[in-house]
């Protein structure tokens, strides 16, 4: 799968964690894209994208759109504000990089048709997501030193 990232905020990330995220995600979930549009955000635009797609006016982690849903069918769309992703580091207690890997993990399965609005829904993408977190633990230990 191909991985497109876009910085559209100040940040510096280490784009090649989310890569490896983005792949072990699509591993462990065992779908199919093509590639993978993923762009780094502020929360003021992440807000402006929640209120225009979910309606709600507040800033967010993470949002995706479904591969299903875009003309190809094999391309999936992940949307991070690294803004609310380092608070959220911070109160986690854990690096930035590892709570970017959690949230492209997050992104991938909802654009491969994951829902974690259910309670099964929920632990199977949590159990996802810490398989792929443990599939990074080498990557993301350099960080956590």
């Amino acid at each position: 799968m191909k991985v497109e990232i876009r910085r559209l905020q100040g940040t510096p990330v280490d784009e090649g964690i989310l890569r490896e995220a983005a792949q072990a995600a699509l591993r462990r979930a065992g779908g199919r894209l093509a590639s993978l549009s993923l762009a780094l955000v502020d929360d003021d635009r992440i807000r402006l994208i929640n209120t225009r797609y979910r309606n709600v006016d507040a800033p967010t982690d993470v949002i995706a759109f479904e591969a299903e849903d875009q003309p190809d069918g094999l391309t999936g769309e992940v949307i991070i504000s690294v803004e609310t992703a380092q608070r959220q580091a911070a109160e986690a207690g854990h690096c930035l990089e590892r709570e970017l890997a959690l949230l492209t993990a997050h992104g991938l399965l909802h654009a491969l048709g994951y829902d974690d609005t259910t309670d099964e829904g929920a632990r199977e993408m949590r159990a996802l997501q810490d398989q792929v977190l443990s599939d990074l633990k080498e990557s993301l230990h350099l960080y956590d030193l």
